[in-house]
């Protein structure tokens, strides 16, 4: 039985959609994250998952139990969640123990002090338990949020942005624990983020939504390696796009000749390359013709214009000149320190895990292959007979 339902739930704002026809589940003690761009949906959705929103359309269950729908809307108190707000809702003239003791108001006195000392001592902040909010630190506050909402043992657990109001360094400290928290307390978990990091460390699915619509929904692998449109594939990361057109079965491009996927002939496409997909070889190590080898090889050398260490990856700036057409401004990112001068050349091979090739969104801007790097995704919500979005796969 799943913990959380969603079956064909729609919500406006006025004339503002900002959920279409959203079907979603969460099983027992499984991690869901909602991921997508502002304006999505994704806090509309946790909202009437919590009770906080009026549903206009659709139901939702909790444990196999209508929570919501056209003839009944349970309030929050009795839906059984946890929640956890993005700017943690704190109450400042309470102490921290009387805070995660809050939704413990039906237990006696004696009962809710013992479940928010244990709910605390689970976050490693019971020795904070008489201390007033303002004075701790903001991973602290986190903490106890999340105290208050582990405290009753909810079936469901609704995080919404947990990790926001936090450094880099912090965020990523805080939400390792989290994650183990979370898992160790058996509650089922749906969590709103916008970012596809966080939501790839934290979830065991994600469900990617944009104008309000799923889509896509599967494991953080799935979702990397196997998008279903361009959109779910430059949303986890910078791109390097290409344009062509099928011909004979495949798509001709400055770097490959790529399998078109089953696209019918004569159709223009968009191509995607993740930059950890490129990789550079010495000039002249490839061989054979461009775009004619089966491998994913040229003999194309491209320049570099810069490169840059970002820590973990190295990040080099090409321009690739194509027989035709005008220069490509290509990324490609390589593991550890690898710093070539400006002006230095390479020849380029492709990994076809981090190649896709859809059908194109718009007009292709030549004949033949143009390039650029990087990728906008958006996906906000949009006034009710706008601009179509990406369809539920």
């Amino acid at each position: 039985m799943a913990a959380l339902d969603f079956e064909s739930v729609s919500h406006h704002y006025g004339r503002l959609r900002a959920l279409d026809r959203l079907s979603l589940s969460v099983g027992e003690g499984e991690v869901v994250c909602l991921l997508g761009p502002s304006g999505c949906g994704k806090t509309t959705a946790l909202r009437l998952a919590a009770g906080l929103e009026e549903l206009q359309t659709g139901r939702v269950l909790i444990g196999g139990q209508v929570v919501a729908d056209a003839e009944r809307d349970l309030p929050p108190e009795a839906r059984d969640v946890g929640l956890m707000f993005q700017d943690y809702a704190l109450f400042p003239h309470l102490r921290v123990l009387e805070n995660v003791a809050f939704g413990l108001r039906r237990r006696s006195a004696a009962e809710r002090e013992r479940l928010a000392l244990e709910a605390l001592e689970r976050v490693g902040l019971a020795d904070y338990a008489r201390a007033y909010p303002h004075t701790l630190s903001g991973g602290q506050q986190q903490r106890v949020a999340l105290a208050r909402a582990l405290a009753p043992g909810p079936r469901l657990l609704l995080l919404d942005e947990p990790f926001s109001g936090l450094d880099q360094r912090l965020r990523n400290e805080i939400r390792d624990s989290t994650l183990h928290l979370v898992k160790a307390s058996g509650a089922a978990t749906l969590m709103v983020t916008h970012e596809p990091e966080e939501a790839m460390f934290m979830a065991d699915r994600i469900v990617l939504l944009r104008g309000g619509r799923l889509v896509q929904a599967g494991t953080p692998v799935e979702c990397y390696f196997r998008p279903v449109d361009a959109f779910a594939a430059a949303f986890f990361g910078e791109v390097n796009r290409l344009w062509g057109r099928v011909e004979g079965g495949r798509v001709r491009t400055p770097l490959a000749a790529l399998d078109a996927g089953g696209l019918p002939e004569g159709a223009e496409v968009e191509v995607l390359v993740r930059p950890e997909g490129l990789r550079l070889l010495p000039p002249g190590a490839a061989g054979g013709a461009p775009g004619e080898r089966s491998d994913g090889l040229g003999d194309l050398e491209a320049r570099v214009i810069a490169a840059r260490l970002l820590g973990r990856t190295s990040l080099v700036h090409l321009s690739l000149q194509p027989a035709e057409g005008a220069a490509l401004h290509l990324h490609a990112r390589v593991p550890g320190r690898f710093l070539p001068d400006d002006g230095d050349l390479f020849s380029l091979a492709l990994d076809p895990a981090q190649v896709f090739v859809f059908p194109a969104t718009g007009p292709i801007s030549v004949q033949g292959a143009t390039g650029a790097a990087g990728a906008e995704a958006t996906g906000e919500a949009v006034p009710e007979g706008g601009a179509a979005v990406a369809e539920t796969p």
